[in-house]
């Protein structure tokens, strides 16, 4: 397992090992005493699969009491997978991280608590999403930042994208800076 820090504190791109021959692949997608190993979150209490169609944008989600991470993968299709720093203290507060993921090159990224996260699905397949979550979901807590804010500038690369009602009427980056959500358990960045 080979792990990045990205430029965004606490966001760890892992590239996992992949067995392939001619019959498929195997990846081991998670073990507890590697993660811990490698200095990887291991306590999760939470696991979730979201299946969307191409051409789907979803996001940006966050969920702010408890504070909560996610270790993002994908087992079918192709991604193009979006987190965005809102930690008001952050060094990099504002700036987003992208990356493709798919299911066939074995890769992960570690989204810590304080960040937003959307994708959108590339290609003609549709995407299967799983997320490991450190904290419980709490309807109550969870918020959203508009996916195509205009501050943000996120180039998000599908034509004609099909986004929930939901996530249509997500405050923007402007609104949330002005009234950010009291945030439980971040840890403290440098």
């Amino acid at each position: 397992m080979d792990i990045v820090s990205e430029r965004i504190p606490g966001v760890l791109t892992i590239q996992l090992r992949t067995f392939a021959d001619d019959r498929g692949f195997f990846i081991e997608r998670f073990n507890a005493d590697a993660f811990r190993s490698a200095g990887l979150p291991v306590t999760f209490v939470q696991d979730n699969h979201s299946r969307s169609r191409p051409g789907v944008v979803r996001g940006l989600h966050y969920q702010s009491d408890p504070a909560q991470g996610k270790l993002v993968g994908v087992i079918r299709g192709r991604i193009w997978d979006v987190v965005v720093d809102i930690r008001p203290d952050s060094p990099t507060f504002g700036e987003q991280f992208s990356i493709e993921l798919d299911g066939e090159r074995g890769q992960l990224i570690w989204i810590p608590a304080g960040l937003a996260h959307g994708f959108c699905v590339l290609g003609e397949e549709p995407a299967d999403v799983l997320y490991k979550v450190d904290q419980p979901y709490a309807k109550a807590t969870e918020g959203g930042i508009l996916w195509n804010d205009p501050e943000l500038a996120i180039r998000w690369p599908v034509v004609n994208p099909i986004v929930s009602a939901r996530d249509q009427a997500q405050q923007t980056f402007a609104q949330y800076r002005q009234s950010p959500p009291a945030w439980s358990g971040l840890a403290v960045l440098q």
